[in-house]
């Protein structure tokens, strides 16, 4: 069936066998090699007669890794990928929640489970989110059809299989025949010379990796690489400031930004522009719906809704929505929300605004951090950026930032120089009234800003509990 995330597999080792599939840097393996152990390990399976759901084990190789998962899929059963950084007791936990899942294998179709990925939940513990094939295979046509033939060529997907997005261009070199190229370890250096060797076309990145690969051919003075194609960026807000300076290191390359969701996949597209406005994101991509539900009568934002083809299934271990976790996605019928607040333009783009439950109120008004955090990293002086809001009996809610300065900046750097950049962009009411720096950056698991880790870093230094290592105050000079 080709609205099998696997069946392809089988195909490509009959017309094209010799064909590197997947490459690591220090082994590879054919097309015809990752069949005959696929279907090798995935026999084993059926005999051992293994649970319907396998916690894929994340101290092998990503090759080895990505040869298990694609057993899993072989032998009709569903692949949940751990993650390396998950603590024993953690890892435990998702341990015992899928044990509860159904063990009884069901027959095999395109709406079967065919893998679980994890976010972050409220509660502190993961929060396994299934989907089914057809959500996959639809996603890599999509992403064909949009992109074009550069979509379809090799990958480099640099990052760990437990994070959805590599795994999907893992994936997505797999389908579509071209291979795939990925890096235990995540090397600016060794990603740079992968591309210009030229058998990976096609660059599936976060900003964070695409700034370091900036910045390490800026210091060693490399050459531009002529032959990236393409370039889809997600995972976080890529900085368009930047963009010049990606542009200028690959030249040839088709720079996309994409926005989307562990639960939605592909939601919204745009030609990555220094000149866009920072909360713009895009168009949708083609069979995606849009509905802004709940907006201010003056035409605020409001919970942008999706329908698509592309939606996650459910969350692991849950019948309908997580109640009480304000990290869940809501559904209405044939609708999902990921609670995230937008709305669309004059000319058509959806606009974000940023996370419903990261809205601060403050002066009577509404503030989304990502628009703030945003401006702030635009700064040169500015590495990461986090927005928070303290309670204040005059406002509501004050305003403050938690910046990580960026090391190979040497100009002014304190608070009203900050402040007067933060007024220059935006509405006063919005810009910090004290800003705190931190060195020791808090990272979620998939390696985002851990908001929620700093809020309590610093609810706890103006409480007088925390390490006064933790945060210190940027002085106003």
């Amino acid at each position: 069936m080709t609205d099998l995330v696997h069946a392809p597999l089988a195909h490509w080792a009959s017309v094209r066998g010799d064909a590197v599939a997947i490459s690591d840097g220090t082994r590879s393996l054919t097309f015809a090699e990752l069949n005959a152990a696929v279907r090798q390990r995935a026999t084993a399976l059926s005999q051992a007669q293994a649970p319907a759901t396998i916690l894929v084990s994340d101290s092998a190789t990503s090759i080895h890794q990505l040869i298990e998962f694609m057993a899993v899929l072989t032998s009709g059963r569903c692949a949940a990928m751990a993650d390396p950084d998950w603590p024993a007791a953690v890892r435990e936990t998702m341990r015992e929640q899928i044990g509860q899942l159904p063990t009884v294998l069901q027959e095999l179709q395109s709406t079967s489970p065919f893998y679980i990925g994890f976010t972050s939940g409220s509660t502190g513990l993961p929060k396994g989110f299934r989907r089914h094939h057809r959500s996959w295979t639809e996603s890599f046509r999509v992403c064909v059809d949009t992109f074009g033939p550069d979509a379809a060529s090799g990958i480099l997907s640099p990052g760990r299989s437990s994070h959805s997005l590599f795994l999907f261009g893992m994936l997505l070199g797999i389908w579509t025949g071209a291979g795939v190229v990925i890096q235990e370890q995540f090397s600016a250096s060794r990603a740079l010379e992968t591309l210009r060797q030229g058998h990976t076309p096609c660059l599936i990145a976060v900003p964070s990796q695409l700034m370091l690969m900036i910045e390490w051919a800026a210091r060693h003075e490399i050459d531009p690489i002529e032959t990236t194609r393409l370039i889809m960026i997600s995972g976080a807000r890529w900085a368009r400031h930047r963009t010049s300076e990606l542009q200028a290191l690959f030249p040839q390359a088709r720079i996309i930004e994409f926005y989307g969701a562990s639960e939605t996949s592909f939601i919204a597209w745009m030609e990555a522009d220094a000149s866009t406005p920072l909360e713009v994101v895009g168009r949708p991509f083609g069979h995606v719906e849009i509905d802004i539900r709940d907006a201010s009568a003056t035409g605020g934002p409001g919970l942008i809704f999706v329908r698509s083809p592309m939606l996650f299934m459910d969350y692991m271990g849950a019948k309908t929505d997580v109640m009480g976790d304000a990290t869940s996605a809501i559904r209405d019928g044939d609708w999902l929300s990921v609670r995230d607040m937008g709305y669309l333009d004059a000319q058509g783009r959806l606009c974000l605004a940023g996370r419903q439950n990261r809205m601060i109120t403050t002066q009577g008004k509404n503030l989304f951090p990502e628009e703030l955090e945003s401006v702030l990293t635009a700064h040169p002086g500015i590495a990461k950026a986090s927005v928070q809001g303290v309670a204040d009996a005059l406002r509501g809610m004050k305003v403050v930032a938690v910046v990580q300065p960026d090391s190979a900046y040497a100009g002014a750097f304190h608070a009203a120089v900050l402040s007067a950049w933060c007024r220059e962009k935006l509405e006063a009411y919005k810009a910090p009234k004290r800003y705190f720096v931190c060195v020791d950056w808090p990272l979620t698991a998939s390696g985002k800003t851990d908001h929620a880790a700093l809020a309590l870093r610093l609810h706890n230094h103006l409480d007088n509990t925390a390490n006064p290592k933790s945060l210190c105050l940027l002085p106003l000079l």
